[in-house]
């Protein structure tokens, strides 16, 4: 097993003739947090989004664990994987979207619960009692019964990244959690995200939260036009970037 937890190799994506991905090289180390900034429609979303192969890919590769996402490889030609063969591949990652996509008839705890017994068949009552761990450690332990209207934006998010955590996954893919969420409620889901980073959980995180970056990152990757521009860590992509265009969008938003 290498240290290395994700790696894209010369990952390309088109919407018909618009390329939105040209060309991506990248290693995510495991246990280390990297955080993707950029402008918008910069690729940063559409590149996470294919890492657990919710977006198919037009050229290169991706590893996730050591193994290929979505395709198979048979004398250098990539073959899609059916889509059982990609769900199971895709248990490796788990992924928390912008929008919470909480189910709203289901109760909390039912939301939680629900993949794993569906996806992987476990046992309820097992579930039902890892469910409740990650309720408390997301400090909404006493809301396991309440549906996702009662709750905040804030607390929806967090019972998002709990349903996340409870597939057991390796990886963490974070598609800007924050951003549909009114700012004083930002720090409550910030504090679990860091609380993860300290466990080791290896996280790729789409963020504008660059305080969040600074803090958490091991590593911040500046895309924009579909490339990556600038990486490396904190203290060099956002204290003193040596590229114009990271330069010129950090000017912007610091």
């Amino acid at each position: 097993m290498s240290n290395v937890m994700v790696e894209a190799q010369g990952v390309r994506k088109s919407y018909g003739h618009l390329e939105i991905l040209k060309g991506i090289d990248l290693q995510v180390q495991r246990g280390s947090v990297t955080c993707l900034i950029g402008p918008s429609g910069s690729g940063k979303t559409t590149f996470l989004r294919c890492i657990n192969h919710l977006e198919k890919i037009n050229a290169g590769r991706i590893y996730v664990d050591d193994s290929l996402v979505g395709y198979t490889e048979r004398n250098g030609r990539l073959h899609e994987m059916k889509d059982k063969q990609t769900a199971i591949s895709r248990r490796a990652s788990g992924m928390v979207f912008q929008r919470f996509n909480l189910f709203p008839h289901m109760t909390i705890m039912e939301n939680i619960i629900e993949a794993p017994i569906q996806v992987q068949g476990r046992n309820r009552r097992e579930i039902t009692a890892e469910a409740q761990v990650l309720l408390d450690r997301v400090g909404l332990g006493d809301r396991g019964r309440s549906y996702p209207q009662e709750l905040s934006g804030g607390q929806q998010q967090r019972v998002a990244i709990a349903r996340a955590l409870a597939m057991k996954p390796k990886l963490m893919l974070f598609d800007e959690p924050t951003s549909a969420l009114d700012p004083e409620l930002v720090g409550e889901v910030l504090d679990v995200m860091k609380d993860l980073a300290e466990e080791g959980m290896t996280m790729v995180v789409v963020t504008h939260e660059l305080g969040f970056a600074r803090q958490v990152a091991d590593h911040v990757v500046f895309m924009d036009g579909g490339v990556v521009v600038e990486s490396g860590p904190p203290s060099e992509v956002l204290d003193n970037p040596q590229n114009e265009r990271t330069q010129a969008f950090l000017s912007k938003v610091l």
